[in-house]
């Protein structure tokens, strides 16, 4: 019989690139198994790119180039004394069952599965994969067609999928991410009643815009924000406003 808990599956998703779905899903994949002790675990079925395989290959490479980051590695693989967690990739029609598998075989239990997966409702599998998420996370920016795209697309995941009663979503939460303390408040005010009348989940923390979400670390510097080796810095993530981020995100997924 099995006695392990049941991991969580959570997805950062959004019909629009570039808005943040894979540097989230690195963010909070190292933040939680590397500082916070949950196993982790992560699919990447954004085929055919799959960014975040290629992520852990130039992170790895640069960790061992550097001679401050690999210090900092091998003091935190010592003290956690676990491997780094896994990334994989699959394509959304399989990524489900290949996760459930995964979870099964592990020698070791896993807490949380993240999976980073593709921006258009017309892959092949990605509604049934959204389904078998526990809670699904959607940045969004303060863009008309940002706007106009996650809220369609959040409400076919609330209307069709979440109705019909076959799926495992608890919550859908959209979030504000890259926010501009110059640009007007009443702008996000306006979004805000609407994601409201919608009907839909708006979180409370606001990711800060920075340029740290764009930028791979240097080659030799001594800190790193995104990484699937390390956690980010702990005052980059005061910096945007991540801590707050991760409080929410642990309060709304009870882990």
């Amino acid at each position: 019989m099995n006695t392990k808990k049941k991991p969580l599956f959570i997805a950062f998703s959004s019909q629009k690139g570039g808005v943040g779905k894979s540097t989230f899903t690195t963010l909070l994949a190292s933040v939680l198994h590397y500082r916070l002790g949950y196993n982790v675990a992560v699919f990447d079925a954004d085929f055919p790119q799959h960014s975040l395989v290629k992520m852990k290959t130039r992170d790895l490479a640069m960790v061992m180039e550097n001679e401050a980051l690999k210090k900092l590695a091998y003091r935190q693989f010592t003290t956690i004394n676990k491997k780094a967690y896994p990334i994989m990739p699959y394509k959304a029609d399989s990524v489900l069952e290949a996760a459930q598998e995964f979870v099964n075989d592990s020698p070791t239990p896993v807490d949380v599965v993240f999976f980073d997966l593709p921006g258009t409702v017309n892959t092949p599998g990605i509604l049934k994969a959204l389904a078998g998420m526990h809670h699904i996370f959607s940045p969004i920016t303060a863009d008309r067609v940002v706007m106009e795209s996650t809220l369609i697309f959040t409400q076919l995941l609330q209307d069709v999928i979440m109705k019909k009663g076959e799926t495992s979503i608890e919550t859908i939460n959209l979030f504000w991410n890259q926010v501009d303390g110059r640009e007007s408040t009443p702008l996000y005010e306006v979004y805000n009643q609407l994601i409201e009348q919608l009907g839909l989940s708006l979180m409370q923390s606001q990711i800060k815009n920075s340029t740290r979400f764009r930028k791979e670390s240097e080659v030799d510097s001594k800190t790193v924000f995104r990484s699937t080796i390390l956690p980010p810095d702990e005052r980059l993530m005061k910096v945007c406003q991540l801590d707050l981020f991760i409080h929410e995100f642990l309060k709304i997924t009870q882990l």
